[in-house]
């Protein structure tokens, strides 16, 4: 068998997830179907990260194994064909040994929220960005994000189906910016860390978003973090202005 790292994008509105479920509409069953039409036979792949539904991506890695050994660019044009017209492109693919593993390999993740501001309805941006009408305080909100970078117990900001062995994971960076954009501004969240809780990016936004607009104060932030409980948590915010951007590895498998 011949191993291949995949780099995936994709817009999540349309799917219930990443991870396959029967009879569901999922990320990893559009890419497993259009293997199988490339290989006809069962096929299973493993991902960095399974989103959850309505959560996009622009760097999700799986990796496949074929009984082929397929040249990386003609493997990616007859999946990206067979995928059509789901919104999933394969937009790299590089053959890798078979100690890579999409997951267990990983050493970095990084994932990008947008949260537009304006009062008029989103509608070129509609189901790509999470929108709010009241202006947000930035410096508030990197003060609050300050209490959640470095190694913590994160159980506040953890879903309680979240199946990890520990709640304790180390958050490396947390950037915020702004950009103009139609008529709004887009707040902009970059976290960066080895590996996530359920819904833990998801939870950060909503409590840093509660700052920013003022319900909460940045020291609220730390309070709600020692507490160690989910019933201290802020709102969850909606998953799709969440994006998977990037995926690190010992070794770039699609370094050219």
């Amino acid at each position: 068998m011949y191993r291949f790292a995949l780099k995936i994008e994709y817009n999540g509105v349309p799917f219930v997830g990443w991870q396959r479920q029967i009879g569901l509409a999922t990320v990893q069953g559009v890419v497993e179907a259009a293997l199988a039409k490339v290989e006809p036979r069962a096929h299973k792949i493993a991902a960095a990260g399974r989103t959850d539904g309505g959560v996009h991506a622009m760097g999700q890695v799986a990796h496949c194994d074929m009984e082929r050994n397929w040249e990386p660019f003609r493997l990616s044009e007859a999946l990206n064909y067979h995928m059509k017209p789901n919104p999933v492109a394969v937009v790299d693919c590089a053959p890798v040994g078979q100690d890579f593993h999409a997951r267990f390999s990983a050493q970095e993740r990084r994932y990008h929220f947008r949260i537009l501001v304006r009062r008029a309805p989103a509608t070129h941006q509609a189901g790509l960005v999470w929108q709010v009408k009241k202006p947000l305080n930035l410096e508030a909100m990197r003060a609050g994000a300050a209490h959640l970078i470095g190694k913590h117990d994160f159980t506040t900001f953890r879903s309680t189906i979240c199946q990890s062995a520990t709640p304790v994971k180390t958050v490396d960076r947390i950037d915020i910016s702004a950009v103009e954009t139609l008529g709004g501004l887009e707040v902009h969240l970059d976290v960066r860390a080895r590996s996530f809780l359920h819904n833990q990016v998801r939870s950060f936004v909503g409590t840093l978003e509660r700052v920013g607009a003022g319900s909460l104060t940045p020291d609220d932030v730390k309070t709600m973090r020692d507490a160690r409980d989910r019933q201290a948590c802020g709102p969850v915010s909606p998953p799709h202005g969440l994006y998977l951007t990037h995926v690190g590895y010992p070794v770039d498998p699609f370094a050219r």
